[in-house]
């Protein structure tokens, strides 16, 4: 035997980690909820709820710890807190710790959740065959490599793929080495504003058209989770296209103006570029089999996706089960099991159903309802117009999504109180229309590359530094705002969404 090495064991022994001070914190804010006195109309297990919102908020905003531990540890408080609080229909009798685990969990049975791992199973067929590259590349072969043209080709890339590739972070993690080796052909310093220009759009562009496209990001389909539970309805693929899609339009010509003002490139033509793309389409040469069958399933998925309602009556997630099964087949399939469970990132799914459940949690124990009828009592929102509540819900959500690197987790924490805010208004209005736009703002990740991760994945390029993207992303963020002020006025409201 050896003898040991006390000073190399020392070096390369892992250092102990003190508590995160945001898990203090999170607890901190938990017993202060759970102490303050309890209102007369406010249950007792709604105000453990609260608590718990409280928890989860203040650990989701300094991100303590990560997102699918904060999952399980809210799963824990649901089950023992609300577990040894009275029922609201009969307070001498307790839910129990089997009920309220239950309660914790029903968000894994929601429609949305499926949706969610249906979209994953899709994103990780498209990277394994390779066909989001390869869409990627020709989209950009067909533009052109005048600098301009390619900043276009970045946005129409963005585009094509958003109909497709139902993940945010797949999509930017594909597009980003395809710029990486246009750049590269350039021959430019990747400091350059036409290197920082490029990514900046992939960002900015991936988080414009989540607002665009239902099936783009993971927090539109909690959105639609919401409604469903909250408001016994839902909006349709094609309802949320029409209504996104065109403000998602002048937001991409909008992007590309600030970037070509606020990061002119130094050149308006360089060499290079088409050669490079040309080149790595020839690489992958012809399209195989599996490529044929993935790029037939989702067009067929687009289709009937667009058409709900209209020209067939099945839902949007049942429809994807159906394209599942197809890619699963033996022989006509383009992946076997083994293959998705490797490549599917299952913690996102853990927090998409506790989110589900946080949320309607609150409604059940009336934590919700509570805390909507406050903030809109005291904040003149029961009385306010629908317009002007849209324009203060959403400022507040632009505000607040600035300490959140989640958008999954902020619509947890922020969109059921929200939409109880929109209950406890008078008047008669769309509350549907209204919950959907406000799904929309919470895309907003333009000012700080914590906020969304495909602004991680572009960042880590070092093609430009947070501040340019910061410069660029709150004027992008003032013209969203008020492009969407303009669009509820008008196009919205001819809708009949406000």
């Amino acid at each position: 035997m050896n003898a040991p090495q006390p000073a190399a064991n020392a070096s390369a022994a892992p250092q102990k980690k003190g508590i995160p001070v945001g898990l203090i914190a999170g607890v901190i804010a938990l017993v202060v909820v759970l102490l303050l006195p309890l209102p007369d109309s406010l249950p007792p297990a709604g105000q453990r709820m609260l608590a718990i919102l409280a928890f989860a908020v203040v650990v989701w905003l300094t991100e303590a710890v990560s997102y699918e531990a904060s999952a399980i540890i809210i799963t824990s408080l649901m089950a023992f807190l609300v577990g040894t609080a009275p029922t609201i229909e009969n307070p001498a009798v307790d839910y129990g710790t089997n009920k309220a685990i239950s309660m914790a969990l029903a968000g894994f049975s929601n429609s949305a959740l499926a949706l969610v791992a249906g979209a994953l199973f899709i994103s990780a067929a498209m990277t394994v065959t390779g066909l989001d590259r390869r869409i990627a590349l020709v989209t950009l072969s067909l533009i052109g490599t005048t600098t301009r043209r390619i900043l276009i080709g970045a946005v129409a890339v963005t585009i094509v793929l958003s109909l497709v590739v139902p993940s945010a972070t797949a999509r930017s993690a594909c597009v980003v080495p395809i710029m990486v080796g246009v750049i590269s052909a350039f021959g430019v310093d990747k400091r350059s504003n036409i290197a920082a220009g490029i990514m900046i759009v992939v960002a900015q562009g991936t988080s414009i058209w989540n607002v665009g496209i239902q099936t783009a990001a993971a927090q539109n389909l909690l959105t639609v989770g919401f409604m469903d539970k909250m408001l016994g309805a839902r909006v349709t693929w094609l309802d949320w296209l029409i209504a996104g899609a065109p403000w998602a339009i002048v937001m991409s010509a909008a992007l590309l103006f600030i970037v070509l003002k606020m990061l002119p490139p130094e050149a308006d033509a360089i060499a290079g570029g088409k050669e490079a793309v040309e080149a790595s389409l020839r690489e992958l040469g012809p399209m195989t089999g599996p490529q044929k069958r993935l790029l037939g399933v989702s067009i067929g998925l687009l289709l009937f996706w667009a058409t709900e309602g209209k020209l067939h009556p099945f839902d949007t997630t049942s429809v994807t089960y159906v394209g599942l099964v197809l890619l699963l087949l033996p022989r006509f399939g383009v992946m076997d099991w083994k293959t998705v469970q490797s490549r599917i990132p299952w913690g996102t799914v853990i927090v998409f159903g506790v989110g589900i459940s946080l949320g309607t949690a609150l409604l059940t124990t009336k934590a919700g309802q509570w805390l909507g009828d406050l903030v809109a009592h005291h904040t003149g929102l029961d009385t306010a117009t629908p317009f002007m509540a849209f324009a203060i819900l959403s400022a507040f959500l632009i505000l607040i999504h600035l300490g959140f690197a989640s958008a999954t987790a902020l619509t947890s924490a922020m969109l059921p109180i929200l939409v109880s805010v929109l209950q406890s208004m008078q008047g008669d209005f769309n509350r549907l229309g209204l919950t959907m736009l406000l799904g929309y703002v919470v895309s907003f990740g333009f000012i700080l590359p914590i906020n969304a991760p495909q602004n991680m994945v572009c960042l880590a390029t070092e093609t430009f530094t947070a501040k340019q993207f910061a410069r660029v992303g709150i004027v992008l963020t003032v013209f969203g705002y008020l492009l969407l002020l303009l669009f509820a006025a008008t196009w919205w409201r001819w809708l009949g969404w406000i």
